[in-house]
């Protein structure tokens, strides 16, 4: 019994690494203890930077894909979409201005960085549906329609 708990918390312990995007595990015993927090979400961030989402502005941290920031921005919904986090669903989808660009682009927010003075123009339906509490309302009636 003792040796399946281990093996529990070795496949959780991996599975989480793996969500973060790191591929290999950490050295043995870094952990909680040490003041390494294995769940925390967010890379690393030494200040907020602002970005537009469909109008309205927010301030996010810095060094995050696009996506992390949606979660910074509404935690209560964005971890229960169903974003897969590594480019495969297609829900994470938005179309940006970035601030050195001369038109639009589409991208997929799990893989982009954000930029301090992006603008993003449009995004899914899923990615509408988990922020609609915090878009401005024309947006989020536009989700219910």
């Amino acid at each position: 019994m003792f040796a399946s708990i281990l093996r529990t918390n070795l496949i959780k312990r991996r599975a989480i690494y793996r969500f973060e995007g790191v591929r290999t595990m950490p050295p043995h015993g870094v952990h909680r203890e040490q003041g390494t927090i294995m769940s925390e979400p967010f890379r690393p961030y030494e200040k907020l930077v602002e970005i537009t989402i469909m109008g309205k502005k927010f301030q996010v941290p810095e060094r995050n894909s696009l996506l992390r920031c949606f979660q910074f921005i509404s935690p209560e919904t964005i971890p229960y979409g169903r974003f897969c986090w590594n480019q495969d669903c297609q829900y994470c989808r938005v179309t940006c201005q970035l601030p050195d660009d001369d038109e639009p682009r589409e991208m997929q927010s799990c893989k982009f960085i954000v930029m301090p003075g992006m603008e993003i123009t449009d995004m899914s339906q899923e990615l509408k549906w988990c922020l609609r509490s915090k878009l401005p309302s024309s947006s989020a009636a536009a989700v219910s329609k």
